[in-house]
């Protein structure tokens, strides 16, 4: 498929802790007018609960209220509408991002690097395989909070078979805390830099129930580092562009992927 420009919608919000329904009512109602102006829709991680330590009370299941909460909302916008939810599968709960697209089917991924500073290991099961989606003949690569500071899970590459790079757009939902706005800003250009791609982070506003302040900070990110979109501490809700011919104009004068180092990820 022919890529064409991507329409992002950024949802930076104070999401309601341990309040699903209150959530998807709050969240429905700021998205239900962009309906037709958007092409994907991104929510925060945890955006049913807040990032939680009372996992299996607030843990839903694939086929629950939020999951089909999605799939109707994605419908209506004729959008793709990505977040994390907090998911019982099987004996274990996962931080599992859903990214829901308007036939109402959704792929997965479940959050691998687990912030183990908040005990988060103890309480989730972490996943394994990184997920890569087509949009509007994107490539991206959706990706929850913590997995932000690991460069080498993430690292893009020129696939032979596809004859283009692995992924055009890196996409991170957060609940990334304002003591720690310093490394969020500076590694979502990083990660961008470095992988030849766009980046965009989104993250929540306000206090949550552990008593930790959010400062937002939700941004986009072109592949030479540069801010096209960035928001502050407020609740708010901003569309940017995304150039695809920017973005393949930059790889061709600037083919760095060419002198990458080769290397085996490792379980």
């Amino acid at each position: 498929m022919l890529m064409t420009d991507l329409r992002v919608t950024l949802v930076q919000a104070a999401t309601h802790w341990h309040d699903a329904k209150a959530n998807r009512v709050m969240y429905g109602d700021l998205l239900r007018p962009l309906a037709g102006q958007t092409d994907l829709v991104v929510l925060p991680e945890a955006f049913t609960s807040g990032f939680t330590n009372e996992t299996l009370a607030n843990a839903e299941t694939m086929d629950g209220v939020t999951v089909r909460w999605m799939g109707a909302l994605a419908s209506e916008l004729n959008a793709v509408v990505t977040g994390s939810v907090v998911i019982r599968d099987g004996e274990r709960c996962v931080n599992r991002l859903i990214w829901m697209r308007p036939d109402e089917t959704c792929a997965v991924y479940d959050k691998r690097h687990l912030f183990r500073m908040a005990g988060e290991h103890e309480r989730y099961a972490a996943g394994s395989e990184r997920l890569i989606v087509e949009w509007n003949g994107w490539r991206i690569c959706p990706l929850v909070c913590y997995d932000l500071r690991f460069p080498v899970f993430l690292r893009n590459a020129m696939r032979a078979d596809l004859g283009r790079m692995d992924y055009d757009l890196l996409l991170f939902v957060a609940n990334w805390p304002a003591s720690r706005r310093g490394p969020w800003r500076t590694l979502l250009r990083a990660r961008a830099i470095e992988n030849l791609c766009y980046a965009v982070g989104v993250n929540r506003v306000g206090r949550d129930g552990n008593g930790l302040d959010y400062a937002g900070d939700s941004a986009a990110i072109d592949f030479l580092g540069e801010t096209l979109l960035e928001l502050d501490e407020q609740p708010q809700l901003r569309t940017t562009t995304l150039s695809a011919s920017a973005l393949a104009a930059h790889r061709e004068r600037f083919p760095a992927w060419r002198d990458a180092d080769a290397f085996t990820l490792q379980p």
